[in-house]
């Protein structure tokens, strides 16, 4: 059943009132169980249901995609006892439902702030991807709304809530390897070239409207080698300049978000990054070869420097990683963080490896979203709204540098580019009409 953008928000408004103070006067109990939908089911949303189905005190009560093929053998991987979970393609639905609780959204990017701030509009709590935004002007709006509603929203960095990546850290602000200057990220995932794209017709169990969303309306672009098979949907979505932030802001953003907490930054105030298409001569628009710069000022006043490489294919690895990780330096010598939960330090010219930790699972981000979700303690999120704000924005940032291949001077106040209109343009969106993320929560 299609429903108007006004009947949404008058019957969005009536969900706020019944849902917000549902919430405020219900109390989890030990043995209370958090109700779930899981909005997305490709990709990152296998490794949501992975992670609830696993959890005691979670129900997976509904699953939300507009590809309604994908339920069937969803259900049939994770709900082999029978217990079939509500389906769902339309979210504005899923949000009028007074019996969810909240909302874990694994949908491409250019959906995860409005659907953060819909849910939080009516009255549910958020686990959001990363990144938690398509452009820099939509961070500051989920970071408002989450306060505006006092709803738990936590951010898809993972590396956040595990053990070892956490001690490790606090090793590092306790002056292990003296005092940081730097942080260096590296993000080398295998990225095929795709083939060439032409327009053609969506599958009918497609909602190529609510695919879309927020960016403007495009047609359904196919394989030109198959013109029977999508080539952005479901995955390569991430090169399209209106849905993805291609690699640095899809796997990037983990190194990014773990650079900014170790050099204890927010916002840069210089930017500089270049970077193009290379390899192959295929459908991708962002580029997948990039190499960005950024200068802080940190806590003590000081520059910070950090910097990211982006490459698709054969690379090297840096010392002790794989196809990404951060490295810090130091006074005293370098750490490296070459997994979401492990450490390695190396002390002096001779690099001798000093202490290591090792200790970390998915499993324990998604446990502690339900365990703020039931305490209702926004203090205890390992990656609240705002850090998913910030680090997201270092990935915009450098794109958009690179797009107009020149520096940008940040105000850190406003977080937009200093007397650069053109670059300000592409820190934001022109919104389609009825999916417009809005200036006031």
């Amino acid at each position: 059943m299609e429903m108007s953008r006004r009947k949404f928000l008058g019957a969005s408004a009536a969900a706020v009132i019944v849902a917000g103070t549902r919430a405020k006067g219900k109390v989890f109990g030990a043995n209370s169980r958090v109700r779930v939908c899981v909005m997305g089911l490709n990709g990152r949303g296998k490794s949501h249901l992975g992670a609830y189905t696993k959890l005691d005190d979670v129900e997976v009560a509904t699953l939300c995609d507009v590809d309604s093929t994908l339920f069937d053998p969803t259900i049939k991987k994770f709900f082999k006892d029978g217990s079939a979970p509500k389906t769902e393609t339309d979210i504005r639905r899923v949000l009028e439902d007074k019996d969810i609780d909240a909302v874990s959204m694994a949908t491409p990017n250019h959906w995860h702030s409005l659907g953060a701030i819909w849910a939080c509009q009516a009255g549910k709590d958020v686990y959001v991807e990363k990144p938690m935004t398509h452009n820099v002007f939509e961070g500051r709006k989920v970071v408002e709304a989450a306060e505006k509603y006092k709803r738990i929203v936590q951010h898809g960095t993972q590396l956040r809530s595990n053990p070892g990546f956490r001690e490790g850290i606090q090793l590092l602000k306790d002056g292990i390897i003296g005092e940081v200057y730097m942080a260096r990220c590296v993000c080398y995932k295998w990225r095929p070239d795709i083939g060439k794209a032409v327009p053609g017709t969506p599958p009918a169990t497609l909602d190529w409207n609510l695919w879309q969303g927020p960016a403007q309306e495009k047609p359904f672009m196919v394989k030109e080698s198959n013109p029977k098979e999508g080539i952005f949907v479901p995955y390569y979505w991430h090169w399209v300049w209106d849905y993805g932030n291609g690699d640095i802001g899809n796997q990037g953003v983990h190194q990014l978000d773990a650079a900014r907490w170790g050099l204890g930054v927010t916002t840069p105030y210089r930017v500089a990054s270049m970077g193009g298409n290379f390899l192959w001569d295929d459908a991708k628009e962002v580029f997948n070869v990039s190499s960005s710069s950024y200068m802080f000022k940190g806590p003590d006043g000081k520059d910070k420097m950090m910097t990211l490489e982006v490459r698709p294919w054969c690379s090297n690895e840096e010392e002790g990683g794989s196809s990404f990780g951060v490295l810090f330096y130091g006074s005293k010598g370098y750490m490296s963080f070459p997994t979401y939960g492990s450490y390695k330090v190396f002390l002096g010219q001779d690099r001798k490896l000093a202490k290591e930790g090792d200790d970390g699972s998915d499993l324990n981000h998604y446990k502690n979203f339900i365990e703020c979700v039931k305490s209702r303690d926004a203090g205890k999120i390992t990656a609240p709204p705002i850090e998913g704000h910030h680090s997201a924005a270092l990935s915009h940032y450098a794109l958009t540098a690179a797009r107009l291949n020149r520096v940008l001077e940040i105000d850190t106040t406003t977080e937009m580019a200093k007397n650069d209109e053109e670059a300000n343009k592409m820190l934001t969106r022109e919104y389609r009409k009825g999916f417009e993320v809005p200036q006031q929560v």
